[in-house]
């Protein structure tokens, strides 16, 4: 019999809890379900994870990572070549595709949220999960400023919250709605409002102010 490494079992239980959520919610999510849907055994579950919360809490990294990879392509290049607007749109337009693309990870993330604001001693958990999303919008904002050579006139954590407010609304509203046009149309807005909080660098030289 085939051994399966335990980051291959830890990736494939999460896999599985991710689609139990999506498909029926936090309150089914039970470790009997999880590993009936990774077709495993409890024993399996029970070598690579403590707990069922110690699983949920992996759910969240490994959901926000994807949302991390996301964004990826479109802040990468060469500094100096795209405006603000411009990169701040496809920044968006990338995530947004993520959301498409798995809109099962949306829905347990969402269920996951509301799921720990509920119950008591689990707040926590979306606290957490909303750290690492502040934490990731602050790491793209980051590099959009430094792909457009701007800097950001509010702090950048600030930034990353408003981005979160924008991306949380585009992706419950697409969920509900699936109207691809009503999600652009909300794209450009938030690329509009983000871009006029950011100025190019050397505008904001001292030199410059000088003057």
């Amino acid at each position: 019999m085939t051994r399966i490494p335990v980051a291959d079992r830890r990736t494939a239980l999460v896999r599985a809890a991710l689609r139990v959520v999506a498909r029926d919610g936090v309150a089914a999510a039970t470790t009997r379900r999880i590993v009936s849907e990774a077709g495993m055994s409890l024993a399996s579950f029970h070598y690579v994870f403590a707990s069922r919360d110690e699983l949920m809490a992996e759910l969240i990294e490994a959901a926000v990572a994807g949302e991390q990879t996301d964004l990826a392509p479109a802040l990468a290049g060469e500094p100096g070549k795209i405006g603000m607007r411009d990169a701040i749109r496809a920044g968006l337009q990338h995530y947004f595709e993520g959301v498409r693309a798995d809109p099962g990870r949306e829905k347990a993330m969402l269920e996951l949220t509301q799921w720990a604001l509920r119950e008591p001693g689990f707040e926590p958990l979306a606290r957490r999960q909303y750290a690492r999303y502040h934490e990731v919008a602050a790491a793209a904002a980051r590099d959009v400023a430094r792909l457009t050579g701007c800097v950001w006139l509010r702090p950048v954590d600030e930034v990353a919250r408003i981005l979160v407010s924008f991306t949380d609304g585009l992706t419950l509203g697409w969920l509900v709605t699936r109207d691809d046009a009503a999600a652009a149309a909300t794209m450009d807005v938030a690329a509009d409002a983000l871009a006029a909080l950011a100025v190019p660098s050397a505008a904001h030289s001292p030199e410059a102010g000088a003057r």
